[in-house]
C-alpha cells in the first residue's frame, strides 16, 4: 500500500508574519504663535529669541506678535533675527495651530482661539471661570498648563522656577522694605559683627521656602522655618546642607516667633483648592510696628488673614503698623529671568513634539506629559476642573489609547 501524501490545503498560508514596529513619523514642521499678554501683571513671555532661533533652525514656522516680548526686554529685532515672523494684529498670531502663552486664557482671547488649537499657558485657578472651559471644549482644543506639566523626574519643573525666582526675590524685597528709603525700620536685613542677627520666620518648606531660607541664610540673617510635613523640613535642611530651626506649625509657637520677627514669609502651597489660613489677624497685630509681611502665596488666597492682594504699581498697604507686601505671581516682576526659565521647559518640549510628528504623537510615548493636559480635543481630562465646575470628566489615557 503506497504512503498517503499529506494534503496542504491552499486556504492556509504558513508563512511567518512581519512584525509591526511603532515607526516614528517624520518630523513635522509646526507653527507656534506667542501672543503678547494682555492679563493683569503678566510680563514674561514664553519663549526667548534664543529658543525661537532653535526651533526656527529645526524647522518650525514662529510667529511672534508685535512687543510680546517688551515688558522682559526682548525686542522685535532679536526676534526677527532669530527667524521669528513678527505680525501686528492679535487675529495673526492666533491663528497659528500651537499657541504658547505665559498668562491663562482670558475672556478676551476666546472669539480668537481656532478649532483643534493646541494651548500651552498656566491655568491660575482662583481667577479661573468655566465659561472660559466650556468655549475651549466646544472648539476642542487641547490645552496642557504650566502647573501641572510633568518631567521625566516626575517634578514639575516649570513650577519649580518660578518657586525657585519667587523664593529667592523674597529676601531682596523683605530688604528693600526694611530700609529707612521705604519707611521701613531702617533695619539692615542680615547679620553684621556685634548686632544680634535679623529674624526671619518662614512658614512653608517647599521650593519657595527653602530659596527664602537660603537667601536669608546667605545674607546672615537668623531663619525659623515652620511646616506641617516633617518630610518637607528634612528636605529643607538636607538641601541647604545644615541644621536649621524647624517646627510643625503650632499656633502658639508661631504666634511667639511672629512676636519678635523682622520677616514673616508665606510661603505655604496647596495643590487645589486655597492655601489655609495659619496666621490670625491677632498674631499679626502682636508683630512689631515695622516688620514686613510677605505672602507669597497669595495667588490661592493667602495665609495671613489681613493679606490682600496688591499689584506691582503699589505693592505694599499697613496694617497695624506692619508693612504687608502681597503682589501676585511675583516671577512676573522678574520677567527676564522668568522668561528663559519658562522657555528652557518649553522649547525641548516642542522640538521633542515636532520630531515625534505632532504633539498627539508625543503624549502617546511619553507618560509623564499627560499629568498637564487638562483638556485633550475638547474633553476636560483634569479631575479636579470637572468636580470644581460640574463638567464631565473623561479619562485621558482612554482617550489617548482609543485614538490609535
Amino acid at each position: 500500500m503506497s504512503q498517503q501524501k499529506p494534503k496542504i490545503s491552499t486556504s492556509f498560508s504558513y508563512e511567518t508574519l512581519e512584525e509591526t514596529l511603532d515607526i516614528r513619523p517624520k518630523t513635522e514642521g509646526m507653527m507656534i504663535g506667542i501672543p503678547k499678554e494682555i492679563a493683569f501683571q503678566e510680563n514674561r513671555v514664553a519663549l526667548t529669541p534664543d529658543a525661537v532661533s532653535v526651533l526656527v533652525s529645526n524647522g518650525h514656522q514662529v510667529v511672534v506678535e508685535h512687543n510680546a516680548g517688551e515688558a522682559s526686554h526682548f525686542r522685535d529685532k532679536e526676534y526677527s533675527e532669530a527667524g521669528a515672523k513678527i505680525v501686528y494684529d492679535r487675529e495673526s498670531v492666533f491663528k497659528a495651530p500651537i499657541l504658547v502663552k505665559s498668562a491663562p486664557v482670558i475672556e478676551e482671547d476666546l472669539p480668537l482661539l481656532q478649532l483643534n488649537q493646541i494651548i500651552i499657558s498656566p491655568i491660575h485657578l482662583s481667577v479661573l471661570k468655566s465659561i472660559i472651559l466650556e468655549k475651549m471644549m466646544e472648539k476642542r482644543i487641547t490645552a496642557v498648563s504650566f502647573e501641572n506639566l510633568k518631567d521625566d523626574s516626575d517634578s514639575y519643573p516649570i513650577v519649580r522656577s518660578m518657586s525657585e525666582i519667587a523664593g529667592s526675590a523674597v529676601m531682596l524685597i523683605a530688604g528693600q522694605y526694611l530700609g529707612s528709603s521705604n519707611h521701613g525700620k531702617g533695619v539692615l536685613l542680615g547679620g553684621i559683627s556685634g548686632i544680634a542677627p535679623t529674624k526671619v520666620v518662614i512658614i512653608g518648606a517647599g521650593i519657595v521656602g527653602e530659596f527664602a531660607a537660603r537667601a536669608a541664610l546667605a545674607l546672615g540673617a537668623s531663619v525659623k522655618v515652620f511646616d506641617n510635613s516633617v518630610y518637607r523640613l528634612k528636605r529643607l535642611q538636607n538641601n541647604i546642607g545644615q541644621r536649621m530651626w524647624t517646627s510643625v506649625i503650632e499656633p502658639r509657637l508661631l504666634a511667639k516667633q511672629l512676636k519678635t520677627c523682622e520677616v514673616a514669609v508665606g510661603a505655604l502651597g496647596s495643590q487645589t483648592g486655597r492655601t489655609p489660613l495659619v496666621v490670625t489677624e491677632e498674631m499679626v497685630s502682636n508683630m512689631r510696628p515695622g516688620s514686613v509681611i510677605i505672602d507669597v502665596s497669595i495667588d490661592r488666597g493667602g495665609c495671613f488673614e489681613t493679606a490682600e492682594i496688591t499689584t506691582h504699581e503699589h505693592p505694599i498697604f499697613m496694617k497695624y503698623g506692619v508693612i504687608h507686601y502681597c503682589v501676585p505671581n511675583i516671577p512676573s516682576g522678574f520677567s527676564r529671568t522668568a522668561s528663559q526659565a519658562i522657555s528652557n521647559v518649553l522649547m525641548p518640549l516642542l522640538l521633542e513634539a515636532g520630531e515625534e510628528g505632532g504633539f498627539e504623537n508625543l503624549v502617546w510615548h511619553k507618560l509623564h506629559l499627560r499629568s498637564g493636559i487638562y483638556l485633550f480635543k475638547g474633553a476636560l481630562t483634569n479631575f479636579y476642573l470637572s468636580q470644581r465646575f460640574d463638567l464631565k470628566y473623561t479619562d485621558l489615557n482612554l482617550l489617548i489609547a482609543s485614538q490609535r
